[in-house]
């Protein structure tokens, strides 16, 4: 009995070790990101019948903003590959700068609520009379990169970027980091075509 018994438990031993041995444990997959290959940058001008003109690369376009309360020189600067786009918006100045500026200010700070942190850049360039500031909305916002730019006695634009896709900074980061430059450029090289 000794030895059988012996036996059985020997048995019961190592089929138990073979199973467990075998068995493959599960540990789910930690969440990625689908990697995105970046296009070359290499920029033309955008210039048109519109008061202003800038640098924008190929890989992206301008196009007449046609929605219902679009106003006189809107565009919207769209990034295909991206599912992005900078609204930009024209208004003549009258007298009232300071109102354009105030509300330019109030529409990037509505995204404090769910905004880690907002950075405001000051822009100026005096060859070109171009002076603006430039907000950079951290977090998981629906407009990352908001900006006014005016030559502060005639013309003002206002452009807010936006990802056409539901807000998650860790995905859109390399996107945003990689657009950002454009944006900058933008601003960089922009122009009014009627100031002397």
């Amino acid at each position: 009995m000794t030895k059988h018994f012996f036996r059985i438990t020997f048995f019961i031993f190592i089929t138990i070790s073979l199973i467990t041995a075998c068995e493959e444990s599960y540990y789910p997959k930690p969440h990625g990101y689908l990697r995105v290959d970046f296009p070359e940058k290499k920029y033309r001008l955008f210039d048109s019948a519109y008061p202003y003109s800038f640098e924008i690369p190929e890989y992206s376009k301008v196009i007449p903003d046609t929605s219902d309360n679009a106003e006189k020189y809107w565009a919207n600067w769209i990034f295909p590959e991206f599912n992005a786009t900078v609204y930009i918006s024209y208004k003549k100045i009258n007298g009232n700068l300071d109102s354009y500026e105030e509300d330019s200010r109030e529409l990037a700070y509505k995204h404090s609520i769910k905004a880690d942190a907002i950075e405001s850049k000051i822009w100026e360039n005096k060859d070109d009379k171009v002076y603006g500031i430039l907000y950079d909305i951290k977090g998981d916002v629906a407009s990352q990169i908001q900006f006014f730019l005016t030559d502060s006695t005639n013309n003002f634009i206002r452009g807010a970027f936006y990802f056409n896709e539901v807000p998650d900074k860790d995905s859109l980061a390399p996107a945003l980091n990689f657009l950002r430059k454009d944006i900058d450029k933008m601003i960089q090289t922009f122009k009014w075509k009627n100031v002397k």
